[in-house]
């Protein structure tokens, strides 16, 4: 929604104040047409050249990402952090073999049913399993654990990030493409020098237009759209930061509540619980528990 209310203030601004100042939009909209297949034909067509076929598929479900916003909110960090304190809380009265049934098959698990925001985050619900179901193994050295964890933190990252970088190099090239349609437009004029003068002005007029969209879709539009899409992606993948420092702390032998309060200070400030908020969930929480066939 609010993409669409800044494009419109682009719009508005850019072609009303064109417009106030004089300028007449007959030439812009014959030309737009035409300019606009070029520019969007070459940079779709350099697009696919540059990337493997899932970063184009991928980047497509980005911008529909970029749309959307962050699946993350107040409600679903709350579930994260009950969720991971009933499964710290459950390995550490019952050990391996009380927790190994939940992480196996999470979508059964009547701990992980409890929140299904998480539980539709796949990839995160796949990143919690992995790291306990590795402590339920020995694999238990805080140091080697938030290495591990880092490292696939960064992977993920990286893989997230990929289309929203093919993205904001299709939006860096967009004004060389459009000096490309303008350029079109000067060798078309020129095979008509015997026009006459305001016939030529208005065939320069148009082949201009294209030098106009390749900016105006770069700096207004796709560039914009990349970079919204980065902050979508930083604010996604905060969930992990915060599954990470509670399963480190409880390596380091802290106690559940202190781990997962650890985990509730790395959520981001705009969604993080107080303090007595969360204490209050956590008694839900226990109370949820307690209603769980045994």
């Amino acid at each position: 929604m609010i993409i669409g209310v800044g494009l419109v203030i682009v719009l508005v601004c850019v072609f009303g104040t064109f417009m106030l100042a004089g300028g007449k939009m007959d030439i812009i909209i014959t030309a737009l047409p035409m300019e606009f297949a070029i520019i969007g034909g070459a940079s779709l067509g350099s697009f696919i050249i540059a990337n493997q076929m899932r970063t184009v598929k991928a980047a497509g479900a980005g911008l529909k990402r970029a749309f959307k916003g962050p699946r993350w909110t107040g409600e679903q960090y709350q579930q994260l952090l009950a969720l991971l304190f009933v499964l710290l809380d459950t390995f550490k009265k019952k050990g391996a073999t009380g927790i190994e049934p939940h992480l196996d098959a999470p979508g059964e698990s009547p701990l992980f049913q409890l929140y299904p925001a998480v539980l539709a985050d796949h990839h995160l619900t796949d990143f919690i399993c992995d790291y306990l179901r590795m402590m339920t193994v020995s694999f238990d050295d805080p140091h080697q654990l938030a290495e591990a964890m880092e490292a696939d933190i960064e992977r993920h990252h990286a893989e997230e990030h990929g289309p929203q970088h093919a993205l904001q190099v299709m939006a860096d090239g967009l004004p060389a493409i459009g000096i490309v349609a303008a350029v079109l437009g000067v060798i078309k004029t020129m095979a008509s020098i015997d026009q006459p003068t305001e016939v030529l002005g208005a065939m320069i007029g148009g082949a201009l237009v294209g030098t106009f969209l390749g900016v105006l879709l770069s700096y207004c539009v796709v560039g914009p759209l990349a970079a919204k899409l980065h902050q979508v992606i930083a604010d996604d993948a905060q969930p992990y930061v915060v599954v990470k420092t509670a399963v480190v702390a409880y390596a380091q032998n802290q106690p559940v509540q202190v781990a997962v309060e650890l985990a509730r200070r790395l959520t981001p400030s705009v969604f993080a619980p107080s303090f007595q908020q969360f204490e209050t969930r956590l008694n839900e929480v226990k109370n949820e528990l307690a209603a769980l066939p045994a």
